[in-house]
């Protein structure tokens, strides 16, 4: 296995990027920045540079990766066409690339509440509208998938319990720090219970004690 971390620089994609090479997984990690990306990631990772919007350099990037992640995500901001660019052209691009290099795996970090146009976190522009698309477009795809979507994310890390749901299962409730949702995606490349699947991923201090194979397998 060798994987391919789109979004590396990211909150969440760093951390994925840190459980892979933690289970000595060959990573190419793509950056925009191989100074600002030098001072972030591992040493061990590769850092390959290119653009989830400029399709021609992702073909390089990938290069002989058998598996992606996909943590990439719009940044609050003023620019209206942001999550379209990047939360559906940037990963519709990706999984154009990925389908045509013929990758085993493709796990996208997406979020709650993707099926739900009133969500709150559609007044930045659609945001969610646009996630969802992306979701549906991977489904059509062809490629086997794994989607995560995580309730609200915390940088910090804590002892609570990690639980996967159904998709709409979860809607505002629920948070979960961002180390967990990358043992989440990581794992999901070894668990044939995720497979095709989207799984919603919060952390309680009051959930049971169960392994990764376990929730994946109770999901629907």
């Amino acid at each position: 296995m060798k994987a391919f971390v789109a979004g590396a620089t990211g909150e969440t994609g760093r951390r994925i990027v840190q459980q892979l090479v933690a289970r000595n997984i060959p990573v190419r990690a793509l950056v925009r920045n191989l100074d600002s990306a030098r001072a972030i990631l591992p040493n061990t990772a590769e850092l390959v540079q290119g653009d989830v919007l400029q399709p021609s350099s992702l073909e390089a990037a990938i290069a002989d990766s058998t598996v992606v992640l996909c943590a990439t995500g719009a940044k609050p901001g003023f620019d209206p066409t942001a999550p379209y660019k990047v939360d559906y052209e940037g990963t519709k691009n990706l999984v154009d690339v990925s389908k045509a290099k013929g990758i085993e795996h493709f796990v996208l970090v997406s979020s709650v509440g993707a099926s739900q146009f009133f969500h709150p976190l559609n007044l930045f522009w659609l945001i969610l509208v646009w996630k969802k698309q992306a979701e549906e477009y991977i489904q059509k795809s062809g490629l086997t998938y794994t989607i995560v979507r995580p309730g609200g994310l915390k940088n910090e890390d804590n002892a609570d319990k990690i639980e996967l749901y159904s998709p709409d299962t979860l809607s505002l409730s629920g948070s979960i720090p961002r180390t967990k949702v990358a043992e989440i995606c990581v794992e999901a490349l070894f668990q044939p219970a995720a497979r095709n699947k989207i799984v919603e991923a919060i952390a309680k201090p009051e959930a049971p004690e169960k392994n990764l194979a376990d929730l994946f397998a109770g999901v629907a």
